[in-house]
């Protein structure tokens, strides 16, 4: 059992009988009446965003997770397959469980939440950024580059992205994986 003052990013809680993390959220103290916390909840199993907003010094029920290191391996029809980097136990997760599922490259070591008291996996995180070559691109025109304009570039995994200009096939870029935003160029 928990309190309001303890909600946190990124806390994972019991709402409505379903698991949640805590996105985001507000301790607001407003001159009249009392105090309350506003949050944006993501619902663990299904994904969806929820607002929802708590008095202030109410009990919440606070779930007992654990992140786990694991590489991801291959994709099949069974799923997207990840093996646990301390026992090297395999797990097959499907694809609304994995955020930016579409900057996940082979050998890439991501973040898995477990609720710890069933032993199943919630949701799975990838690294902030991930540097990825482009395979195609339109070549940029010399002189086109008087404002911020961009260009569309298809990466290693198969993701769309926009970039600038002045990028060219077979460059690395790092990309901002829960935006799908380039960030810059990938440094050798």
């Amino acid at each position: 059992m928990a309190s309001t003052s303890d909600i946190k990013n990124g806390l994972c809680l019991e709402h409505n009988g379903d698991p949640y993390q805590v996105i985001e959220f507000l301790h607001v103290k407003p001159g009249k009446g009392n105090a309350f916390v506003r949050t944006k909840l993501r619902n663990l199993d299904t994904g969806r965003v929820l607002e929802h907003t708590f008095p202030a010094g109410n009990k919440i029920n606070t779930i007992n997770v654990e992140y786990r290191n694991h590489q991801f391996l291959y994709e099949d029809g069974d799923g997207y397959h990840f093996m646990n980097m301390d026992d090297f136990n395999q797990i097959a997760l499907q694809r609304d469980f994995i955020d930016g599922v579409q900057f996940l490259k082979e050998g890439m070591e991501v973040i898995i939440l477990f609720h710890a008291d069933e032993e199943r996996p919630l949701s799975c995180q990838l690294p902030g950024s991930v540097a990825l070559e482009v395979v195609y691109t339109e070549p940029g025109v010399k002189g086109n580059t008087a404002t911020n304009a961009t260009k569309e570039a298809k990466l290693e995994t198969g993701a769309v992205v926009r970039v600038p200009l002045f990028i060219e096939q077979n460059e690395k870029i790092v990309v901002d994986t829960s935006t799908g935003a380039y960030k810059e160029r990938a440094k050798e």
